[in-house]
């Protein structure tokens, strides 16, 4: 069965308080080989038993609970909004960990943050509290690969001015401005969430509501703060920053609004002030790690390190963090960061009737540019999807696990293989394996592409363009229900060239999208059928 490979620690026992020997385990498909870092025998003398609650402070964190596969890289995240993290050591066999920060003072900030905001990692609640130790001693042989995620941390944090107060004159602050800041996103190559949002921008002080939307085929943002200093502070440090390296520069201006009203709390607005607000329509509630289930079984993220000293954008460590809980969320791919190196993905419980290499291609190309299909030869309800990159396989398989194709309810997960195998030349397997490498069809091949912002969840609703002007709403509302579904509502852009249709269900919409996309509707215009995220 192909599905993830897990890094497991192996040791020892040698007494039921004693720590699993330290063991280094890559797994064979894992690109950023995993490091199981545990103390060594006299170390676990010194960290044995747990920590007690309602300790002195002290700049050492103590962090229980932790869920099984969790990554030193996740631990590290944690503690990067409050500042610097100076060591860390993993204790795997205990589902345990120490941080140490480089003050006591963010030590305290981030114990007072989680204490009122439960922190997650992989959809797990876990606790932090100070640690009785007032430094950590690690042992580098072991802890070498903590110390190398570590070390491209501080290098990033050195190469660039801290983010705090500290580094606005306290002349430049003029309280006369407005505590909402309405942030308009350049060059959005991957998607930012409301999350990594409320990450970075909380290192300036606390962030009481967001407001995310689309205007002019722009994401934008209102963020309200409680106080104007906090939000004059944010506007100094991040505006003409990039989130991502390279991409996603932040513009910021102060608002006119003085104060935000938010109605639900969901993945589009937050009211972090009122726990209780409804979600809204349609919209998934807002739990702290949404559909985490996915990202469970994947290694989140690592560290996207430029090669050249400081050549990365002062957030990209912040968001990195910030990128935890998104990619958790399974909405977001790190930029630079292959999932673990899957760019292929195992499809099981097709209906193998129905399904063609070419009905996966066009599906799945909704997330990605597919390279190369093969349906299992012996076993025709499952196939191998190649992706062009990691990202684009994880966003495939956050998106389409658990939808339903041509009546199915079809499993998506990270294959062991690396690449889809052709066929060996001369050999018949009747048209199983499909290679799209050279496909015209691809969505995000051109850099900076308006696809990369349009990438949405299945939905009812469809987004057409590339209509011509002589194919009318009848014309479009007959080709769709042609499909087998019912067409609820239509309606045309301004210009005619684009139009939202609704069908009665995703899967309806999802068979109109594999059957519809790429439709010749004459004067050479091949129609371009999307998710939406609107409703009619």
């Amino acid at each position: 069965m192909d599905g993830i490979v897990t890094e497991v620690a192996v040791g020892v026992k040698r007494g039921s308080d004693e720590l699993l020997s330290g063991s280094v385990l890559s797994s064979p498909n894992s690109n950023m080989s995993s490091m199981v870092v545990t103390a060594n025998g006299n170390d676990s003398k010194k960290f044995k038993g747990e920590d007690k609650m309602d300790g002195a402070p002290s700049r050492v964190l103590h962090i229980r609970k932790l869920p099984g596969e969790v990554t030193e890289t996740e631990v590290i995240a944690l503690g990067l909004p409050f500042g610097k993290v100076t060591n860390i050591l993993m204790l795997k066999g205990k589902n345990q960990a120490f941080l140490e920060l480089a003050t006591e003072e963010a030590a305290v900030t981030m114990v007072n943050y989680y204490s009122a905001v439960t922190p997650h990692l992989r959809n797990q609640p876990i606790y932090i509290q100070y640690s009785n130790h007032k430094e950590l001693k690690t042992d580098n042989t072991l802890n070498q690969r903590a110390q190398a995620v570590l070390q491209a941390v501080t290098a990033v944090q050195t190469a660039n001015t801290p983010l705090s107060g500290t580094t606005v004159s306290e002349s430049a602050v003029t309280p006369a401005q407005s505590p909402v800041l309405r942030i308009i996103i350049d060059n959005m190559y991957y998607p930012v969430t409301l999350d990594v949002l409320h990450q970075i921008f909380s290192k300036f002080g606390a962030v009481l509501k967001i407001i995310t939307f689309t205007k002019n085929n722009q994401f934008q943002a209102l963020l309200q703060y409680g106080d104007p200093v906090n939000a004059q502070q944010a506007k100094l440090a991040l505006d003409g920053q990039n989130i991502y390296n390279a991409c996603c520069t932040l513009r910021i201006d102060f608002s006119k609004l003085v104060n935000l009203n938010v109605k639900y709390n969901n993945d589009k607005s937050r009211d972090y002030t009122r726990p209780d607000l409804p979600s809204g329509d349609g919209q998934p509630a807002l739990d702290p790690a949404i559909a985490a289930a996915f990202a469970k079984e994947t290694s989140l993220l690592g560290l996207p390190v430029a090669a050249v000293p400081g050549a990365l954008s002062p957030l990209a460590i912040p968001n990195a963090a910030a990128a935890a809980a998104a990619a958790a969320a399974g909405r977001v791919g790190m930029p630079g960061v292959s999932a673990g190196g899957n760019t292929v993905l195992l499809v099981s419980n097709l209906n193998e009737e129905m399904v063609t290499p070419q009905s996966l291609f066009t599906l799945f190309g909704v997330y990605g540019d597919v390279q190369r299909v093969k349906i299992l030869y012996n076993k025709k309800d499952s196939a191998l999807i190649q992706m062009a990159d990691g990202n684009q396989s994880q966003l495939a398989m956050n998106h389409l696990n658990g939808q339903k194709m041509y009546g199915k309810i079809i499993r998506v997960t990270l294959s062991k293989h690396q690449t889809v195998q052709l066929p060996r030349e001369g050999l018949d397997d009747q048209g199983l394996t499909k290679d799209f490498g050279n496909s015209p069809l691809h969505r995000f091949k051109k850099p900076g592409s308006k696809n990369f912002q349009n990438i949405f969840p299945p939905s009812a609703t469809l987004h057409l363009s590339n209509i011509p002007p002589s194919v009318a709403e009848e014309d479009l509302r007959t080709l769709f229900a042609n499909t087998g579904g019912t067409v609820k509502a239509f309606k045309f852009f301004q210009d005619h060239k684009m139009a939202l249709l609704q069908m009665a269900t995703v899967e309806e919409a999802i068979q109109a999208l594999i059957d519809l996309h790429n439709y010749n509707l004459g004067e050479n215009h091949h129609l371009r059928v999307s998710f939406s995220k609107s409703t009619i």
